[in-house]
């Protein structure tokens, strides 16, 4: 099993869970998040007053799949989130020791 982490625009969002449902992925976790990378952030000017927001608002989108679905998660992912523009987001792959769903106690691919 494997734990899909992306990290996407937030306007995005939309674009990205449709591309997992057709991909039969209509499962995931969101978390609204803030962070930077290599954009590091910008300038704006408020009431006359200019201020650095040197976090963007972002949105984290956790899936977990079987090993099988994983490269097809990935690739609807990276369709559905690419602008082409910096800050476009980042997808980490993690290993997914154990699975565990509370109401049954399946585990493993079961419990997905």
């Amino acid at each position: 099993m494997k734990l899909i982490i992306a990290i996407i625009k937030p306007f995005k969002l939309q674009e990205v869970k449709d591309a997992l449902a057709e991909s039969g992925l209509a499962r995931m976790t969101l978390t609204e998040v803030k962070g930077f990378g290599r954009q590091k952030g910008h300038t704006e000017v408020y009431r006359g007053s200019e201020y650095v927001v040197e976090f963007q608002p972002k949105m984290e989108v956790k899936i977990a799949v079987e090993d099988d679905q994983a490269a097809p998660a990935i690739e609807a992912i990276k369709k559905a989130a690419e602008t082409g523009s910096i800050g476009d987001g980042k997808i980490f792959v993690i290993n997914l020791e154990e699975a565990v769903r509370i109401r049954t106690g399946e585990t493993g691919v079961e419990a997905l």
